[in-house]
């Protein structure tokens, strides 16, 4: 009797071999199946219009026994883990060290974004990457309010983005208006068509409330191509203005900035004020969120994220709830769009599609719902990790979406979750067992 349960004990203590191989086995046939004609077999239209195509299998055999290999590696690594196999134990000294370094993180963050002007000053790629990394922070911070703190799946965020962008270049190329003036307008604007979408999804929720979104963002694309007498169509708006430095244009004639300041005139001058512009902005979200999680909508949004029904049953009205949050994070979204306007010069509906709106939730998502920093880290993350694979060509997508499979298996909740609440009514307490007895509550 002891030498069965022995035996049973040792067979337990090991892993399912046969298990892991047929689920290593499966993830290589739908790698294969996924990646037969995206790499196996590629097409191109030929130099007569004819069909041309050829094959690439050996980089397919190359990434499907990546697949195997990783997912074999990676259930053995799943069992010794669950197994207990493994200890992970953390000196107190280092778990210590790690909450330092973590409170210290953000002003890092902030000290460094401050001087990316002088320490790149001479290196235009880097600035123009810092200013479009902070319009990312900016969007993902906007989108967190919807997503991160009310728990409303929002696939159309880019919408409040194309709203904005073309209330700017509209406003300023028709009227003359400046930038500062057009930029609260262009975020009002765009948080009125927040409203106008959050009044036909009031009753819905998850999934479904997911694909009301996806088709508002769409319809508004199609609005901005068919509507050409307004919007330019395909072709788009041109020769949007630039803001100025309290009226200064930054150009080598007489008056400009260069001038007044009696400075040698250098295209960087603009670069580097407009990247001061959407660094001031994005704090000024961040800033503006912050306020908001400690005020009373602040905790009914995240009591909605938690619970809609407990969150009606404690009286707190929902409606004006999902309003005010789709209406402030389509703000924070057409105040991006109008930076965006005045900084390309030129917008077209092409820069405002679904891919925008799924990047953006991806950033929100692999940074940790709600949390602040972590959509930072993550903007940075993704914009710089797709700048740095630029040079793998087709293989840069393949490469930063299995980096993203991977940071969701290892951190699920995102590289900085975050889901306790803002406020707490009172010190945590220990409940006696006699106060739950039947007949006392």
């Amino acid at each position: 009797m002891a030498g069965s349960e022995h035996a049973s004990a040792a067979v337990s203590a090991r892993p399912d071999f046969v298990f892991i191989l047929k689920k290593s086995v499966l993830s290589a046939v739908v790698a294969f199946g996924l990646f037969l004609f995206m790499i196996g077999v590629r097409t191109d239209a030929g130099s007569n219009g004819e069909l041309v195509y050829w094959t690439r299998f050996a980089d397919l055999a190359t990434i499907v026994s990546i697949v195997f290999v990783g997912g074999f590696a990676l259930e053995l690594a799943r069992w010794a883990l669950g197994r207990g196999q493994i200890a992970v134990a953390m000196p107190p000294q280092l778990a210590s060290g790690l909450q330092t370094l973590r409170r210290a993180l953000a002003p890092a963050l902030l000290g460094f974004a401050l001087l990316v002007p002088v320490m790149f000053y001479n290196q235009r790629y880097l600035l123009d990457l810092g200013i479009l990394v902070l319009t990312y922070v900016m969007l993902g911070w906007g989108l967190n309010v919807v997503v991160g703190l009310a728990g409303l799946l929002d696939l159309g965020y880019v919408a409040f983005y194309a709203v904005g962008a073309y209330s700017y270049a509209l406003l300023a190329t028709t009227f003359g208006l400046s930038f500062w003036i057009c930029l609260p307008v262009a975020g009002i604007l765009a948080a009125f068509w927040g409203v106008l979408l959050g009044f036909p999804v009031l009753r819905l929720r998850g999934d479904y409330l997911a694909i009301v979104t996806l088709a508002f963002g769409e319809i508004v694309r199609l609005i901005l191509i068919n509507w050409q007498t307004l919007t330019g169509g395909p072709n788009g708006i041109a020769s949007i203005p630039r803001p100025s430095f309290f009226g200064l244009p930054f150009t080598a004639d007489e008056g400009g900035f260069a001038d007044v300041f009696g400075i040698e005139f250098s295209p960087t001058h603009r670069i580097v004020f407009l990247y001061y512009v959407i660094l001031v902005l994005a704090l000024l979200t961040n800033w503006v969120t912050i306020r908001l999680r400690g005020l009373p909508i602040g905790r009914a949004w995240e009591a909605l994220r938690e619970d809609e029904i407990a969150c009606r049953s404690l009286g707190i009205n929902t409606t004006t709830t999902k309003l005010t949050a789709f209406a402030t994070g389509a703000m924070f979204g057409g105040i991006a769009g109008a930076f965006f306007a005045t900084r390309q010069g030129f917008i077209s509906p092409e820069s405002f599609s679904f891919v925008e709106s799924a990047f953006v939730l991806a950033i929100v998502v692999l940074g940790g719902l709600g949390s602040q920093i972590g959509v930072a880290l993550a903007a940075l993350t993704m914009i710089g990790g797709t700048e740095l694979f630029r040079g793998l060509e087709q293989y840069r997508m393949l490469v930063f979406g299995f980096a993203m499979v991977l940071l969701m298996i290892w951190r699920p909740r995102g590289l900085i979750g975050h889901r306790a609440p803002t406020v707490f009514l009172h010190q945590r307490t220990m409940i006696s067992a006699a106060l739950v007895k039947e007949g006392h509550g």
